[in-house]
């Protein structure tokens, strides 16, 4: 061997991931998710099967429009994210506890989301 290091992928995904109205960050296999006007979490490594398809557990937030006032609360509500992963895009939707699902959203690794803020 000449000395290069091969590098393997984590097992979990990592980095940003951006499109339009959604926003993931992960970080060790973690991730804070923002959407137009709410945000969530995953709060388990994200680990795609070898089919790219993943299902994780976290929380959601739905947001309100206007400034974010002193003392206000916003109730978190337990959510399921899932999804598919192909080389760098990730379609993602949201299931709520209510039985609301949200997206499907697609998603790129390393680009930046396109978020617009509820008003």
């Amino acid at each position: 061997m000449s000395g290069a290091t091969l590098h393997a992928r984590p097992p979990h995904l990592i980095g940003g991931w951006g499109g339009e109205h959604v926003g993931i960050a992960f970080e060790g296999g973690l991730a804070n998710i923002r959407f137009d006007c709410a945000s969530g979490t995953i709060d388990v490594p994200v680990s795609p099967a070898k089919d790219g398809s993943f299902e994780a557990r976290g929380t959601y937030r739905a947001g309100t429009p206007g400034p974010v006032r002193i003392g206000q609360i916003y109730r978190s509500q337990p959510a399921t994210y899932s999804g598919t992963v192909t080389k760098k895009e990730m379609v993602l939707s949201v299931s709520l506890e209510d039985g609301t699902t949200i997206g499907p959203f697609t998603l790129a690794e390393g680009a930046a989301p396109q978020i617009t803020r509820c008003l």
